[in-house]
């Protein structure tokens, strides 16, 4: 088969513009792979859980009968250990969280509001 020469740079063309399209979506347009944007909602929604759990861990911490003496403790450990304070003293452990990053994440969060209050 051969192909007229007015058509090649028209094929070149549209592939040309294609690649362009491709390129311009992906980088400027806000186009996505499916498992980045899968990436993206783990990430999110594992940001949500900690945030929704954090005052439930803050509370547990505060209803203890020596709430006091632990929050002072707490104050006192350094800010980089504050949160694994809190996950030693079993006050981040929720029901439903199996992870121990999702705890670790939860126990600095909760470090965060009690320093905080």
């Amino acid at each position: 088969m051969k192909i007229p020469i007015e058509t090649k740079p028209a094929l070149w063309g549209f592939l040309g513009g294609a690649v362009a399209l491709a390129v311009g979506g992906f980088a400027w347009g806000g186009w996505t792979t499916n498992a980045r944007a899968e990436a993206k909602a783990l990430r999110e929604s594992s940001q949500a859980v900690v945030l929704a759990l954090a005052p439930v861990c803050a509370d547990k911490f505060q209803r203890t009968s020596d709430a006091p003496a632990n929050l002072s403790a707490l104050r006192k450990v350094d800010p980089w250990s504050q949160g694994s304070f809190v996950e030693k003293g079993g006050w981040a452990a929720v029901p439903g969280t199996h992870s121990s990053e999702q705890v670790a994440a939860v126990a600095k969060a909760c470090a965060v509001v009690l320093i905080g209050d």
